[in-house]
């Protein structure tokens, strides 16, 4: 498999447009000082709840209530919550998973202290797209679908679908007649998704797709990362400048400095928590062959100790004739150790 060191950068941000806003007419000194002051309090008190809400998050608890719901900066979100206690979070903005709780409590989706949740730009956590491009390229950052609003199509207690479609916007980047549906199930013993990618035209195109996926850890101390790593190839980017092709001898994966590599062939990961005594199994059955895993050590700012990115990826272009469609199928199925 041959990868394109131009399409390798992980876990940068691009920012989302920002409307501009028109303020008030000229006031007086005094006037500028008291309204300085308010602001400043004002957003020292959003960044502590924002920070109170993260570390709330483990163990977290279910609620009873599901639906569209709106969060304290106005971005929308689904709620849902089945039978079992166990519940989900899924923002329209970008897409993204941001929560997944099992009956037990167990939070299994991380989002960091630092993300932006008003839309300002990309959610920094959750299961977040990156399509339809992955990384750097002819288009911004990962693409476009994490910087977007998506359409509910269809909603119930346990399961939504969102669907994205061509505008203004993305045809500025990328003028191509797509169709993206994504899809989320809380079933009773994991959660389960699905994006499906159709060519509403005639003439092929050529896309990637991944999940950039951020998982909770107690510590990195306490985590094990298992699959078939033994034995493939991977880039690891720390090595250089332009990163390098190594040959992977460990069966199981500790992250003990920062982590950037990019695992070929590798679709079979599972997060192993000793702390939580709790495994994670990151299910892909459909096309996502490929696993990236992230972490920027000593990163305190963005909680490094406290997540993982463990992604599901189609790294080698996909090219998608006129009238085809495209799955990428990625369950998470939690477990006691």
């Amino acid at each position: 498999m041959k990868l394109s060191l131009a399409l390798l950068v992980c876990a940068t941000s691009i920012f989302a447009p920002v409307a501009s806003f028109t303020g008030p007419r000229p006031f007086g000194v005094s006037q500028r000082s008291e309204n300085v002051s308010m602001m400043a309090s004002k957003a020292a008190m959003k960044g502590a709840k924002r920070t109170a809400w993260f570390e709330g998050r483990a163990p977290a608890e279910a609620t009873t209530s599901a639906g569209l719901m709106t969060n304290e900066d106005g971005l929308e979100f689904v709620k849902l919550v089945n039978s079992a206690g166990a519940s989900s979070e899924v923002y329209l903005f970008g897409g993204v998973v941001t929560s997944y709780v099992d009956a037990e409590g167990t939070e299994f989706i991380a989002v960091r202290p630092d993300a932006k949740m008003d839309g300002s730009k990309p959610i920094s956590g959750g299961l977040s797209h990156c399509w339809p491009q992955f990384g750097p390229g002819e288009i911004q950052q990962h693409g476009f679908a994490r910087n977007v609003n998506w359409a509910v199509k269809s909603m119930t207690d346990t399961s939504v679908e969102l669907e994205m479609a061509p505008s203004d916007y993305t045809k500025e980047m990328w003028d191509k007649p797509f169709l993206c549906t994504f899809s989320v199930s809380l079933e009773e013993d994991q959660l389960s998704t699905k994006m499906f990618v159709e060519n509403k035209g005639e003439e092929a195109f050529d896309f990637q797709a991944a999940l950039h996926s951020y998982f909770t850890v107690s510590a990195l101390d306490n985590l094990e990362i298992e699959g078939s790593f033994e034995g493939k190839e991977f880039l690891n980017k720390m090595a250089g400048d332009e990163g390098e092709m190594q040959t992977e001898t460990r069966g199981t994966i500790t992250i003990t400095e920062e982590y950037d590599r990019v695992y070929t062939g590798v679709n079979d990961p599972v997060l192993n928590d000793k702390g939580t005594g709790k495994k994670l199994s990151v299910v892909n059955t459909a096309g996502y062959e490929d696993t990236v895993i992230w972490n920027p050590y000593g990163n305190e700012g963005m909680g490094y100790n406290n997540f993982v990115c463990v992604e599901s990826v189609k790294f080698d272009p996909f090219t998608l004739g006129g009238g085809e469609s495209w799955t990428g199928d990625m369950s998470l199925k939690p477990t006691s150790n």
